[in-house]
Formats: C-alpha cells, structure tokens, sequence
C-alpha cells in the first residue's frame, strides 16, 4: 500500500549505492533510476550529490529521509493492525543477530517462530554485534541481538539469555596446559580470538583488565571473524581459544574439546535485544515476547 518510491529512496539513501539498492529491492538499476527522478521531479530539487561513482544526500535528501522512515514504519504499523482485526499476523520483520546468537541461539527457535506466523517475512542480518548496532541506528533493521557488555546510551537492550565465554583446546593438541590456569600464565599460551567488534572480545577484553592484563599482552595467533572458524583453526593449530560455551556442546560432549579453567577470571554476559530507544513497534515486540518465552527453554 505504501508509496514504492519512498522503498526505493529510502533502500538508495541507506545504501548510497544504486546498485546496492537493485539488488535489495530486486528491481533494475533504470527502474531504481526512474524512481529517483520521479521523486526529484516532484519536490523540483536534488535528492543526491553525484560524484563519478559515489553519491551522497543532499539536505533535501536528508530531510527526505527522515520523513520517509517515518511514513513507512507508520504503513508497515497500519498493515499488521489493519490485518490484525482478522487474527491474522502479517509485515515484514528485519532483525540483525550477533555472529555467536545466529549461529547457536536463533536456530532453536527461528523455525517455530515461522511455523506459528507464516504470513510475516522474516529476514534475519548475521554481522557482529557493532555491525548489528550500526544497522539499527540507519534503520536497516527492525530489532538487534547482540552479545557483549558494552552498551550504546541511546539504544535499549532487554536481556533474554545468559552465556558464558570459555578457554578451549583441542584433546589431540600437542599443547599441555593444565585444567586449570592462572591469568598470568595465560599470557604466554598461544591464542586465537574472535575480531574487534564482537561481543565476545569485549567480554575477553574486560575481563583480563580486572587483572591488569591488556588484550596487546596476549599471545595471539590470529583473529578470526567467526567462532566455527575459530573451531577449525584450533584443529589443525596448537593453540586455545576463547569462545561461548553453546558453540562447543558438540564438541565437548564428543570429547574433542575441552574447557581450560581461567582461576578467578569468570566471562559472563547477556545476549541481549536492542532497539532504538521509545521504538516499541508490533512486529519487534511480538518477535520478542514469543522469544523470550521459548529462551526459557535453551
């Protein structure tokens, strides 16, 4: 029902790419072209700034922008509650979830989601948790889960699962590390971390700074922008690694991890959901409430 003409601005603005925007909207870049021209024509003033191959907002487009993320969060509202008058749940759902939480939390609960509300699209942006954080504050999501401790002041995060970050090691590595290590001999043992930007990190991070240990201490081998990648690397490297515990169930249970005990050293955290503050639309509240009441199940 809504203006397609502002999807298009609005996906162009996001993107300040046309091409980017062709492939999200799946339309051709003459029509994302002839959309933008529409609009241009309409308000008689330039939306973009045109570099050779770059673009960027005009302060009409600035203005634009504002107002139509406004209007097309106002449709997709008027649409779930219009079709909400029949008990059907309908719209179109964004969400952005932390590597750790869309690899090893939203699978368990993603499939009975879909099954009990077909009508809604679903989509789900896997980044780590800062990529997450930007993309809700440029509206290109609808609801964040991220991981972590740090907390952004003018977004809102609602705990929904605990976790626990844990050394591990390969059982066949050449290594030989007790069960249990201090902080200090951790130090010298070679490492491979999860990259700058995950929440992972930040709870590593904060945690060796309660013992004056900074992170440029480490004897790190290399970060890696993903905790299966993480897994792999420590099969055919001596080394440990520093992940959450719901990424190596398997792993533990087979017997070809195990978990290094760090003494006095506990890397606790909150998955959390995040939103943009005073934003309590249907859809991210209706994806939240039933979340939460299956994570009592994980």
């Amino acid at each position: 029902m809504s203006d397609f003409r502002l999807r298009v601005f609005q996906s162009v603005a996001q993107n300040l790419s046309f091409t980017k925007a062709s492939q999200e909207l799946y339309i051709s870049q003459p029509a994302i072209s002839k959309h933008i021209q529409e609009l241009e024509a309409c308000y008689q003033t330039r939306l973009f700034d045109r570099q050779g191959n770059k673009i960027s907002l005009t302060e009409a487009g600035k203005l634009l922008l504002e107002h139509s993320e406004r209007i097309l969060d106002a449709y997709k509202q008027l649409e779930y509650e219009m079709h909400l008058l029949n008990d059907e749940y309908t719209g179109e759902l964004k969400l952005g979830a932390s590597t750790t939480i869309s690899q090893y939390v939203l699978p368990h609960f993603l499939g009975n989601f879909i099954r009990k509300f077909p009508q809604i699209n679903l989509s789900v942006l896997n980044a780590n948790s800062r990529f997450v954080e930007n993309a809700l504050q440029e509206n290109r999501i609808d609801l964040g889960l991220v991981e972590g401790i740090l907390r952004l002041p003018h977004l809102k995060y609602t705990t929904f699962l605990k976790d626990e970050i844990v050394v591990v090691m390969n059982t066949k590595s050449k290594l030989v590390v007790s069960d249990e290590i201090t902080p200090q001999e951790l130090i010298n043992l070679p490492l491979v971390l999860r990259e700058r930007g995950s929440g992972t990190l930040d709870v590593i991070e904060r945690a060796l700074l309660k013992h004056q240990i900074k992170l440029t201490s480490l004897n790190v081998l290399m970060y890696l922008g993903s905790t299966e990648s993480i897994k792999l690397f420590l099969e055919n490297t001596d080394c440990l690694g520093i992940v959450s515990v719901r990424s190596v169930t398997k792993e533990l249970a087979d017997g070809s991890l195990r978990i290094i005990e760090v003494k006095d050293m506990p890397m606790n955290r909150e998955f959390c959901f995040v939103q943009q503050q005073g934003q309590e639309s249907a859809l991210p509240h209706l994806f939240t409430q039933f979340a939460m009441s299956y994570s009592k199940k994980l």
